[in-house]
């Protein structure tokens, strides 16, 4: 099975750290127009130096707050002037995570902490979505893959309230979605990880777990091993080429077990 986007625009969100960068190579290495954003400047610098691009493919950053629909909907549309149909051919909110929280009671919670996940990762969703949607109907065409997590469809790893809550939103708002833009062939789809540590907060968690729990970890996992950035780009990218043409609300788990 040969995979190609040669010629699609493809947004990714988050494309600073592990998963979405992992995306983001993944796709321009496949010959897309990609165009990584994240709100960390500094990062997205080393996400395009070290891409390989090919069959044509390139990466372009761009630093946009998905909290911020107005700065959103701007990217989506220089990406709209720049792409061949006119749309956003293939867009993944891959930003999200704990936003730096740890574990802690529920009364312990600030209202602003409950915010802060909510905001990137769900409303983060909803604002892409809502910016691309547009286009895709023009076109009559479009992929939509939403990372979400093995913690929204069971108890999180982390404990932290907020984000297994937003997970399973997102996989809620995947199903939604689906039913309203299926009829303009768009497809929205979650892709759904289990537990690696790719990014700062979930070192930190990794690292808290020492020796012997992260064997215990591992040892739970069917395939033997955590799972790697370009595991979770390669279900993404299934879920944006052809062959999923008719695959329309669902969430895969890539997650080395049943």
């Amino acid at each position: 099975m040969d995979i190609g986007f040669e010629g699609k625009s493809v947004l990714v969100t988050g494309a600073v750290r592990g998963i979405g960068r992992g995306i983001a190579h993944g796709f321009v290495a496949r010959g897309a127009q990609v165009y990584a954003l994240d709100i960390l400047a500094d990062g997205l610098e080393e996400t395009v130096s070290t891409a390989e691009p090919g069959r044509g493919g390139a990466i372009r950053p761009m630093v946009v707050d998905v909290t911020d629909f107005d700065a959103v909907k701007a990217a989506v549309d220089t990406i709209e002037a720049r792409s061949t149909s006119g749309a956003v051919d293939v867009v993944v909110h891959s930003a999200g995570g704990v936003r730096g929280q740890s574990k802690q009671p529920i009364e312990d919670v600030t209202p602003e902490q409950w915010r802060a996940i909510q905001a990137v990762n769900v409303d983060g969703a909803f604002h892409v979505a809502k910016a691309v949607a547009p286009g895709m109907k023009r076109a009559k065409y479009g992929r939509i893959v939403v990372i979400s997590s093995r913690a929204g469809l069971a108890v999180s790893l982390t404990g932290i309230h907020s984000y297994g809550t937003a997970k399973s939103a997102q996989i809620g708002l995947v199903r939604q979605l689906s039913a309203e833009l299926g009829p303009f062939g768009i497809t929205i789809n979650s892709v759904a990880p289990g537990f690696m540590p790719t990014s700062p907060d979930y070192v930190r968690q990794w690292e808290s777990y020492g020796p012997d729990g992260q064997q215990a970890l591992i040892n739970r996992v069917a395939m033997g091993r955590l799972g790697q950035p370009a595991d979770i780009a390669h279900a993404v990218m299934f879920f944006a080429s052809d062959y999923a043409d008719w695959i329309t609300g669902q969430t895969l788990c890539v997650t080395g077990s049943p």
